[in-house]
Protein backbone atom coordinates (compact mmCIF):
# COMPACT_ATOMS: atom_id res chain seq x y z
CA UNK A 1 0.00 0.00 0.00
CA UNK A 2 1.57 3.71 -1.25
CA UNK A 3 0.78 4.83 2.50
CA UNK A 4 2.85 2.44 4.10
CA UNK A 5 5.59 2.70 1.81
CA UNK A 6 8.63 4.62 2.42
CA UNK A 7 7.45 7.42 -0.05
CA UNK A 8 4.63 7.52 2.23
CA UNK A 9 6.19 8.13 5.24
CA UNK A 10 8.53 10.17 3.39
CA UNK A 11 5.56 12.42 2.12
CA UNK A 12 3.68 12.21 6.17
CA UNK A 13 7.21 13.47 7.63
CA UNK A 14 7.10 16.17 5.22
CA UNK A 15 3.44 17.49 6.37
CA UNK A 16 5.18 16.92 9.93
CA UNK A 17 7.48 19.64 9.67
CA UNK A 18 5.55 21.95 7.34
CA UNK A 19 2.95 21.77 10.56
CA UNK A 20 6.26 22.20 12.91
CA UNK A 21 7.21 25.18 10.61
CA UNK A 22 3.76 26.80 10.54
CA UNK A 23 3.02 26.39 14.15
CA UNK A 24 6.35 27.61 15.08
CA UNK A 25 5.75 30.95 12.57
CA UNK A 26 3.64 32.08 14.82
CA UNK A 27 4.39 30.51 18.50
CA UNK A 28 8.39 29.81 18.41
CA UNK A 29 10.94 32.06 19.50
CA UNK A 30 10.35 35.61 17.99
CA UNK A 31 12.40 38.17 18.08
CA UNK A 32 11.66 40.83 20.75
CA UNK A 33 11.82 43.49 17.46
CA UNK A 34 11.85 42.66 13.92
CA UNK A 35 12.22 45.45 11.37
CA UNK A 36 11.55 43.28 8.58
CA UNK A 37 7.48 42.90 10.16
CA UNK A 38 8.15 38.89 9.45
CA UNK A 39 8.54 37.19 12.73
CA UNK A 40 5.60 39.36 15.47
CA UNK A 41 3.95 38.79 17.78
CA UNK A 42 -0.29 37.64 16.91
CA UNK A 43 -1.57 37.75 20.46
CA UNK A 44 -1.77 34.92 22.89
CA UNK A 45 -5.04 33.43 21.11
CA UNK A 46 -3.46 32.83 18.20
CA UNK A 47 0.18 31.84 20.13
CA UNK A 48 -1.72 28.91 21.50
CA UNK A 49 -3.60 27.83 18.30
CA UNK A 50 -0.18 27.69 16.46
CA UNK A 51 1.55 25.75 19.38
CA UNK A 52 -1.30 22.85 18.73
CA UNK A 53 -0.55 22.72 15.22
CA UNK A 54 3.13 22.60 15.78
CA UNK A 55 2.49 19.90 18.07
CA UNK A 56 0.61 18.25 16.33
CA UNK A 57 2.87 18.57 13.48
CA UNK A 58 5.41 17.18 16.06
CA UNK A 59 3.67 13.87 16.39
CA UNK A 60 3.27 13.64 12.97
CA UNK A 61 7.35 13.81 12.37
CA UNK A 62 7.94 11.62 14.85
CA UNK A 63 5.34 9.01 13.81
CA UNK A 64 6.47 9.00 9.83
CA UNK A 65 10.41 8.86 11.33
CA UNK A 66 9.73 5.61 13.52
CA UNK A 67 7.55 4.23 10.24
CA UNK A 68 10.10 5.11 8.27
CA UNK A 69 12.78 2.88 10.22
CA UNK A 70 11.07 -0.19 9.65
CA UNK A 71 10.89 0.23 5.61
CA UNK A 72 13.62 -1.13 3.96
CA UNK A 73 15.55 2.01 1.68
CA UNK A 74 19.07 2.87 -0.09
CA UNK A 75 21.17 5.79 1.02
CA UNK A 76 19.88 7.70 -1.73
CA UNK A 77 16.14 7.71 -1.02
CA UNK A 78 16.93 8.27 2.95
CA UNK A 79 19.15 11.45 1.91
CA UNK A 80 16.01 12.18 -0.21
CA UNK A 81 13.69 11.85 3.12
CA UNK A 82 16.11 13.87 4.72
CA UNK A 83 15.92 16.62 1.92
CA UNK A 84 12.05 16.84 2.58
CA UNK A 85 11.99 16.67 6.00
CA UNK A 86 14.56 19.29 6.47
CA UNK A 87 13.52 22.19 3.64
CA UNK A 88 10.28 23.35 5.47
CA UNK A 89 12.66 24.71 8.48
CA UNK A 90 14.68 26.88 6.06
CA UNK A 91 12.97 29.68 6.55
CA UNK A 92 11.50 29.93 9.88
CA UNK A 93 12.40 31.60 13.07
CA UNK A 94 13.95 30.94 15.72
CA UNK A 95 11.96 27.17 16.95
CA UNK A 96 12.16 25.35 20.38
CA UNK A 97 15.18 27.92 21.67
CA UNK A 98 16.43 31.43 22.13
CA UNK A 99 20.26 30.73 21.79
CA UNK A 100 20.35 31.95 17.69
CA UNK A 101 19.92 35.45 19.10
CA UNK A 102 22.77 34.69 21.95
CA UNK A 103 25.06 33.82 18.97
CA UNK A 104 24.55 36.81 17.11
CA UNK A 105 24.76 38.93 20.15
CA UNK A 106 27.82 37.46 21.00
CA UNK A 107 29.26 37.91 17.39
CA UNK A 108 28.31 41.15 17.23
CA UNK A 109 30.08 41.92 20.56
CA UNK A 110 33.16 40.79 18.75
CA UNK A 111 32.56 43.14 15.90
CA UNK A 112 32.21 45.79 18.16
CA UNK A 113 35.54 44.92 20.26
CA UNK A 114 33.67 44.52 23.45
CA UNK A 115 35.08 40.76 25.48
CA UNK A 116 32.83 38.03 25.15
CA UNK A 117 34.29 36.21 27.72
CA UNK A 118 33.73 39.01 30.74
CA UNK A 119 30.73 40.35 30.06
CA UNK A 120 26.99 39.26 28.17
CA UNK A 121 25.03 40.49 25.29
CA UNK A 122 23.36 43.43 27.82
CA UNK A 123 26.47 45.45 27.04
CA UNK A 124 25.51 45.87 23.44
CA UNK A 125 24.14 49.70 22.52
CA UNK A 126 20.24 48.68 22.18
CA UNK A 127 19.91 50.93 19.20
CA UNK A 128 23.26 49.06 17.57
CA UNK A 129 24.48 46.41 15.87
CA UNK A 130 23.09 42.57 17.79
CA UNK A 131 20.55 45.29 19.37
CA UNK A 132 17.29 43.46 18.42
CA UNK A 133 19.49 40.22 19.10
CA UNK A 134 20.38 41.20 22.62
CA UNK A 135 16.97 42.16 23.71
CA UNK A 136 15.70 38.95 22.33
CA UNK A 137 18.40 36.70 24.52
CA UNK A 138 17.04 34.14 27.26
CA UNK A 139 16.98 36.20 30.48
CA UNK A 140 19.42 33.74 32.32
CA UNK A 141 22.26 34.69 29.15
CA UNK A 142 21.94 38.24 28.60
CA UNK A 143 24.15 38.70 31.64
CA UNK A 144 26.55 35.65 30.90
CA UNK A 145 30.00 35.42 29.06
CA UNK A 146 29.89 33.07 26.08
CA UNK A 147 30.75 29.89 26.79
CA UNK A 148 31.45 28.51 22.94
CA UNK A 149 35.07 28.78 21.76
CA UNK A 150 36.61 31.08 19.72
CA UNK A 151 36.08 29.29 16.31
CA UNK A 152 32.32 29.86 16.69
CA UNK A 153 32.60 33.80 17.79
CA UNK A 154 34.51 34.01 14.52
CA UNK A 155 31.12 32.64 12.62
CA UNK A 156 28.74 34.26 14.60
CA UNK A 157 31.02 37.49 13.95
CA UNK A 158 31.14 37.06 10.47
CA UNK A 159 27.37 36.77 10.39
CA UNK A 160 27.00 39.72 12.53
CA UNK A 161 29.02 41.99 10.09
CA UNK A 162 27.76 40.80 7.11
CA UNK A 163 24.06 41.42 7.95
CA UNK A 164 24.60 44.43 10.54
CA UNK A 165 22.58 41.82 13.24
CA UNK A 166 19.69 42.24 11.63
CA UNK A 167 17.68 39.90 12.81
CA UNK A 168 15.83 37.79 10.12
CA UNK A 169 19.27 37.54 7.96
CA UNK A 170 21.03 36.77 10.75
CA UNK A 171 19.13 34.06 12.16
CA UNK A 172 18.84 32.40 8.49
CA UNK A 173 22.90 33.09 8.00
CA UNK A 174 23.41 31.17 11.29
CA UNK A 175 20.86 28.01 9.59
CA UNK A 176 23.12 28.08 6.86
CA UNK A 177 26.15 27.43 9.21
CA UNK A 178 23.61 24.79 10.86
CA UNK A 179 22.93 23.14 7.39
CA UNK A 180 26.05 22.99 6.32
CA UNK A 181 26.76 21.05 9.88
CA UNK A 182 24.04 18.59 8.47
CA UNK A 183 25.80 18.36 5.13
CA UNK A 184 29.14 17.16 7.27
CA UNK A 185 27.20 15.07 9.61
CA UNK A 186 25.82 12.74 7.33
CA UNK A 187 29.47 13.03 5.23
CA UNK A 188 30.78 11.34 8.28
CA UNK A 189 28.33 8.93 9.59
CA UNK A 190 27.94 7.15 6.16
CA UNK A 191 32.32 6.66 6.54
CA UNK A 192 32.00 6.02 9.79
CA UNK A 193 29.33 2.97 9.24
CA UNK A 194 31.51 1.80 6.42
CA UNK A 195 34.54 1.43 8.44
CA UNK A 196 32.45 -0.47 11.04
CA UNK A 197 30.58 -2.86 8.78
CA UNK A 198 26.89 -1.13 9.40
CA UNK A 199 24.61 -0.27 7.04
CA UNK A 200 24.86 3.90 6.06
CA UNK A 201 21.05 4.13 5.99
CA UNK A 202 20.61 2.83 9.44
CA UNK A 203 22.98 5.52 10.53
CA UNK A 204 21.36 8.09 8.77
CA UNK A 205 18.34 7.12 9.85
CA UNK A 206 19.95 7.12 13.56
CA UNK A 207 21.44 9.82 13.52
CA UNK A 208 20.66 12.46 11.20
CA UNK A 209 17.18 11.43 10.02
CA UNK A 210 16.23 11.91 13.82
CA UNK A 211 13.22 14.49 14.85
CA UNK A 212 15.63 15.60 17.92
CA UNK A 213 17.90 16.86 15.21
CA UNK A 214 15.83 18.32 12.45
CA UNK A 215 13.74 20.52 15.32
CA UNK A 216 16.78 21.47 17.26
CA UNK A 217 20.21 21.64 15.16
CA UNK A 218 17.78 23.03 12.44
CA UNK A 219 14.75 24.53 13.45
CA UNK A 220 16.79 25.91 16.87
CA UNK A 221 19.78 26.83 15.07
CA UNK A 222 22.18 25.07 17.57
CA UNK A 223 25.74 24.83 17.26
CA UNK A 224 26.03 21.38 18.34
CA UNK A 225 25.78 20.36 15.31
CA UNK A 226 28.43 21.97 14.38
CA UNK A 227 30.10 20.44 17.00
CA UNK A 228 29.46 17.14 16.11
CA UNK A 229 29.91 16.92 12.67
CA UNK A 230 33.69 18.53 12.81
CA UNK A 231 34.25 15.38 15.79
CA UNK A 232 32.87 12.87 13.60
CA UNK A 233 34.88 13.90 10.31
CA UNK A 234 37.69 14.08 12.83
CA UNK A 235 37.36 10.76 14.40
CA UNK A 236 37.02 9.34 10.59
CA UNK A 237 40.30 10.83 9.34
CA UNK A 238 41.90 9.00 12.29
CA UNK A 239 40.27 6.07 11.60
CA UNK A 240 41.66 5.89 8.32
CA UNK A 241 45.30 6.87 9.72
CA UNK A 242 45.30 10.22 9.52
CA UNK A 243 45.21 11.29 12.87
CA UNK A 244 46.93 14.61 13.03
CA UNK A 245 44.24 16.01 10.69
CA UNK A 246 41.80 14.00 12.18
CA UNK A 247 43.17 15.69 15.54
CA UNK A 248 43.26 19.09 14.12
CA UNK A 249 39.39 18.80 13.30
CA UNK A 250 38.97 17.98 16.79
CA UNK A 251 40.10 20.99 18.04
CA UNK A 252 38.33 23.04 15.53
CA UNK A 253 35.26 21.29 17.27
CA UNK A 254 36.51 22.29 20.70
CA UNK A 255 36.87 25.53 19.58
CA UNK A 256 32.90 25.51 19.21
CA UNK A 257 32.17 23.60 22.14
CA UNK A 258 34.71 22.11 24.66
CA UNK A 259 33.06 18.08 24.93
CA UNK A 260 34.08 17.66 21.39
CA UNK A 261 37.83 17.02 23.43
CA UNK A 262 36.36 13.54 24.52
CA UNK A 263 37.53 12.68 20.94
CA UNK A 264 40.80 13.31 21.36
CA UNK A 265 41.16 10.09 24.25
CA UNK A 266 39.88 8.14 21.58
CA UNK A 267 42.41 9.33 18.68
CA UNK A 268 44.89 8.76 20.92
CA UNK A 269 43.88 4.94 21.24
CA UNK A 270 43.86 4.63 17.49
CA UNK A 271 47.47 6.74 17.86
CA UNK A 272 48.71 4.08 20.32
CA UNK A 273 47.02 0.86 18.78
CA UNK A 274 49.46 1.61 15.21
CA UNK A 275 52.38 3.45 16.89
CA UNK A 276 55.82 1.30 16.90
CA UNK A 277 58.30 0.72 19.26
CA UNK A 278 58.21 0.45 23.32
CA UNK A 279 54.99 0.07 24.95
CA UNK A 280 56.00 3.60 27.37
CA UNK A 281 56.51 5.38 23.68
CA UNK A 282 53.36 3.84 22.07
CA UNK A 283 51.06 5.39 25.10
CA UNK A 284 53.26 8.59 25.59
CA UNK A 285 52.30 9.29 21.69
CA UNK A 286 48.87 8.06 22.33
CA UNK A 287 48.23 10.20 25.73
CA UNK A 288 49.84 13.48 24.39
CA UNK A 289 50.24 13.30 20.41
CA UNK A 290 46.54 14.03 19.74
CA UNK A 291 46.44 16.52 22.69
CA UNK A 292 49.36 18.89 21.69
CA UNK A 293 47.93 18.96 17.89
CA UNK A 294 44.23 19.96 19.09
CA UNK A 295 46.12 22.88 21.34
CA UNK A 296 47.68 24.08 18.50
CA UNK A 297 44.88 24.43 16.33
CA UNK A 298 43.17 25.87 19.26
CA UNK A 299 45.65 28.04 20.06
CA UNK A 300 45.79 28.72 16.54
CA UNK A 301 41.83 29.68 16.33
CA UNK A 302 42.07 32.09 19.83
CA UNK A 303 45.24 34.21 18.01
CA UNK A 304 43.11 34.74 14.93
CA UNK A 305 39.69 35.10 16.85
CA UNK A 306 41.30 38.24 18.89
CA UNK A 307 39.05 37.19 21.90
CA UNK A 308 41.36 36.02 24.10
CA UNK A 309 41.68 33.09 26.30
CA UNK A 310 38.88 33.75 28.20
CA UNK A 311 37.34 30.75 26.82
CA UNK A 312 39.30 28.86 29.18
CA UNK A 313 37.41 30.16 31.98
CA UNK A 314 34.19 30.13 30.81
CA UNK A 315 33.35 26.95 29.80
CA UNK A 316 31.49 26.04 33.30
CA UNK A 317 28.98 28.85 33.06
CA UNK A 318 26.00 26.71 31.23
CA UNK A 319 26.37 24.48 34.57
CA UNK A 320 24.80 27.22 36.69
CA UNK A 321 21.51 26.67 35.24
CA UNK A 322 19.38 23.73 36.31
CA UNK A 323 17.67 21.90 33.83
CA UNK A 324 15.47 19.27 35.22
CA UNK A 325 17.04 16.43 32.45
CA UNK A 326 20.09 16.59 34.85
CA UNK A 327 19.87 13.98 37.35
CA UNK A 328 23.00 14.95 39.26
CA UNK A 329 21.60 18.31 39.49
CA UNK A 330 17.84 16.93 40.41
CA UNK A 331 19.40 14.79 43.05
CA UNK A 332 21.84 17.62 44.51
CA UNK A 333 19.02 19.96 45.17
CA UNK A 334 16.53 17.27 46.53
CA UNK A 335 19.48 16.30 49.08
CA UNK A 336 20.74 19.84 49.62
CA UNK A 337 17.00 20.77 50.99
CA UNK A 338 17.11 17.78 52.72
CA UNK A 339 20.08 18.23 54.68
CA UNK A 340 18.75 22.20 55.05
CA UNK A 341 15.80 21.18 56.63
CA UNK A 342 17.01 18.40 58.72
CA UNK A 343 20.57 19.92 59.55
CA UNK A 344 20.32 23.80 58.98
CA UNK A 345 23.11 23.48 56.54
CA UNK A 346 23.26 25.29 53.53
CA UNK A 347 21.97 23.59 50.01
CA UNK A 348 23.98 25.04 47.89
CA UNK A 349 27.78 23.55 48.51
CA UNK A 350 25.75 19.93 48.74
CA UNK A 351 24.05 20.08 45.61
CA UNK A 352 27.59 21.36 44.09
CA UNK A 353 28.92 18.13 45.40
CA UNK A 354 26.35 15.73 43.98
CA UNK A 355 27.29 17.77 40.55
CA UNK A 356 30.67 17.20 41.12
CA UNK A 357 31.10 13.65 42.10
CA UNK A 358 28.67 13.35 38.53
CA UNK A 359 31.45 14.60 36.73
CA UNK A 360 33.87 12.49 38.52
CA UNK A 361 31.48 9.42 37.33
CA UNK A 362 31.31 10.08 34.12
CA UNK A 363 35.26 10.88 33.93
CA UNK A 364 35.40 6.94 35.38
CA UNK A 365 33.53 5.24 32.81
CA UNK A 366 35.13 7.05 30.42
CA UNK A 367 38.59 5.98 31.14
CA UNK A 368 37.02 2.69 31.86
CA UNK A 369 35.81 2.62 27.82
CA UNK A 370 39.20 3.94 26.88
CA UNK A 371 40.38 1.49 28.58
CA UNK A 372 38.57 -1.22 27.07
CA UNK A 373 38.90 -0.12 23.97
CA UNK A 374 42.73 0.28 23.98
CA UNK A 375 42.46 -4.04 25.00
CA UNK A 376 40.28 -4.55 22.16
CA UNK A 377 36.53 -5.21 24.05
CA UNK A 378 34.91 -2.43 22.19
CA UNK A 379 36.30 -0.05 19.19
CA UNK A 380 37.29 3.19 20.08
CA UNK A 381 34.85 4.66 18.03
CA UNK A 382 31.97 3.11 19.86
CA UNK A 383 33.48 3.74 22.89
CA UNK A 384 33.50 7.42 22.13
CA UNK A 385 29.75 7.05 21.55
CA UNK A 386 29.36 5.36 24.92
CA UNK A 387 31.78 8.23 26.33
CA UNK A 388 29.57 11.04 25.25
CA UNK A 389 26.36 9.85 26.54
CA UNK A 390 27.83 8.82 29.79
CA UNK A 391 29.16 12.34 30.17
CA UNK A 392 25.29 13.90 29.28
CA UNK A 393 23.55 11.55 31.57
CA UNK A 394 25.39 12.70 34.15
CA UNK A 395 26.32 16.58 33.64
CA UNK A 396 25.23 19.36 35.60
CA UNK A 397 23.10 21.31 32.91
CA UNK A 398 21.20 18.86 30.08
CA UNK A 399 19.56 20.06 27.10
CA UNK A 400 17.41 17.36 25.03
CA UNK A 401 19.74 17.93 21.86
CA UNK A 402 23.05 17.08 23.99
CA UNK A 403 21.76 13.74 23.92
CA UNK A 404 22.48 13.79 19.98
CA UNK A 405 26.85 14.17 20.68
CA UNK A 406 26.45 10.26 21.54
CA UNK A 407 23.58 9.33 18.83
CA UNK A 408 25.39 10.95 16.24
CA UNK A 409 28.35 8.02 16.73
CA UNK A 410 26.48 5.51 18.65
CA UNK A 411 24.45 5.52 15.12
CA UNK A 412 27.05 4.40 12.81
CA UNK A 413 28.75 1.98 15.24
CA UNK A 414 26.38 -0.06 16.83
CA UNK A 415 24.94 -3.07 16.08
CA UNK A 416 21.19 -2.62 16.11
CA UNK A 417 20.18 -3.69 19.61
CA UNK A 418 19.40 -2.64 23.13
CA UNK A 419 21.33 0.49 23.22
CA UNK A 420 19.85 1.72 19.90
CA UNK A 421 16.42 0.75 20.87
CA UNK A 422 16.81 3.41 23.76
CA UNK A 423 18.16 5.65 22.05
CA UNK A 424 15.12 5.24 19.58
CA UNK A 425 12.63 5.88 22.30
CA UNK A 426 14.77 9.01 23.74
CA UNK A 427 14.26 10.98 20.65
CA UNK A 428 11.05 10.30 20.04
CA UNK A 429 10.17 11.56 23.47
CA UNK A 430 12.06 14.18 24.33
CA UNK A 431 11.17 16.36 21.31
CA UNK A 432 8.12 17.39 23.09
CA UNK A 433 9.61 18.62 26.36
CA UNK A 434 10.24 21.83 24.71
CA UNK A 435 7.50 24.42 23.56
CA UNK A 436 8.27 25.62 20.21
CA UNK A 437 9.08 29.28 22.07
CA UNK A 438 11.75 27.50 24.15
CA UNK A 439 10.19 26.96 27.38
CA UNK A 440 9.57 24.00 29.34
CA UNK A 441 6.63 23.71 30.64
CA UNK A 442 5.04 20.70 32.76
CA UNK A 443 2.84 19.36 29.95
CA UNK A 444 5.63 18.79 27.87
CA UNK A 445 7.66 16.65 30.57
CA UNK A 446 4.37 15.11 30.42
CA UNK A 447 4.02 14.18 26.76
CA UNK A 448 7.69 13.18 26.87
CA UNK A 449 6.67 10.73 29.68
CA UNK A 450 3.23 9.58 27.51
CA UNK A 451 5.85 9.43 24.30
CA UNK A 452 8.60 7.16 26.15
CA UNK A 453 5.97 4.70 27.51
CA UNK A 454 4.01 4.44 24.34
CA UNK A 455 7.75 4.12 22.45
CA UNK A 456 8.79 1.65 24.83
CA UNK A 457 6.09 -0.38 24.82
CA UNK A 458 5.85 -0.07 20.33
CA UNK A 459 9.59 -0.59 20.50
CA UNK A 460 8.97 -4.23 22.20
CA UNK A 461 5.77 -5.23 20.52
CA UNK A 462 6.73 -4.05 16.73
CA UNK A 463 10.48 -4.32 15.07
CA UNK A 464 11.66 -0.84 14.51
CA UNK A 465 14.53 -1.95 12.03
CA UNK A 466 16.53 0.96 10.31
CA UNK A 467 16.55 1.10 6.66
CA UNK A 468 19.21 -0.85 5.05
CA UNK A 469 19.30 -3.54 7.64
CA UNK A 470 17.59 -6.93 6.45
CA UNK A 471 16.22 -8.51 8.49
CA UNK A 472 16.53 -12.62 8.67
CA UNK A 473 14.51 -13.91 5.56
CA UNK A 474 13.64 -10.69 4.42
CA UNK A 475 13.77 -9.44 0.60
CA UNK A 476 14.13 -6.00 -0.27
CA UNK A 477 16.50 -3.66 -0.97
CA UNK A 478 19.50 -2.50 0.97
CA UNK A 479 22.39 0.10 0.82
CA UNK A 480 21.91 -0.18 -2.88
CA UNK A 481 23.73 3.37 -3.37
CA UNK A 482 27.80 2.76 -4.89
CA UNK A 483 30.17 2.91 -1.89
CA UNK A 484 27.37 1.63 0.89
CA UNK A 485 28.32 -1.42 2.95
CA UNK A 486 26.62 -3.85 2.85
CA UNK A 487 22.92 -4.96 5.28
CA UNK A 488 23.62 -6.37 8.28
CA UNK A 489 21.90 -8.62 10.60
CA UNK A 490 20.92 -6.91 13.90
CA UNK A 491 21.31 -8.54 17.12
CA UNK A 492 18.87 -9.78 19.53
CA UNK A 493 16.71 -6.18 20.83
CA UNK A 494 14.58 -5.39 23.21
CA UNK A 495 11.25 -6.20 21.16
CA UNK A 496 11.73 -9.94 21.36
CA UNK A 497 11.98 -9.41 24.89
CA UNK A 498 8.97 -11.19 26.72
Amino acid sequence: MWALSAVGHRRLGAAGSLAVVGGGWFAGKLPVHDPWGLWVDHGSATKAAAAVLAYAGLTVLVVAWWQYGKTVSTVRDTLVTLAWWTAPFLLAPPLYSADVYSYIAQGSMVVEGHDVYTVGPSALDPGGIGGDAAASVGNHWRDTPAPYGPLFLLLSAAVARTTGGTIVPAVLAMRIVALASLVLIVWALRRLAREHGRGESRALWLGALNPLLLIHVVGGVHNDGLMIGLMLAGLVLALRGRWIAGSALVGLAIMVKSPAAVALLFIGVLVHASATGPQWRRRSKGLLAPGLVACAVAGGATLISGAGFGWLHTQGVAANIHTALSVTSDLGLGLGELAHLLLDVDAEPVKSAVRTLGLAAALALILVLARRAMRGGVTPAHALGLSLLALVALSPMVQPWYLLWGIAVVSATEQYGRLSAVLIVLSAALVYETHPMGATPPYGFALAGLAAVLGTLAVRRTAVVPPGVRLPGQRGPADATAGSAPAEVPAPSPQSAP
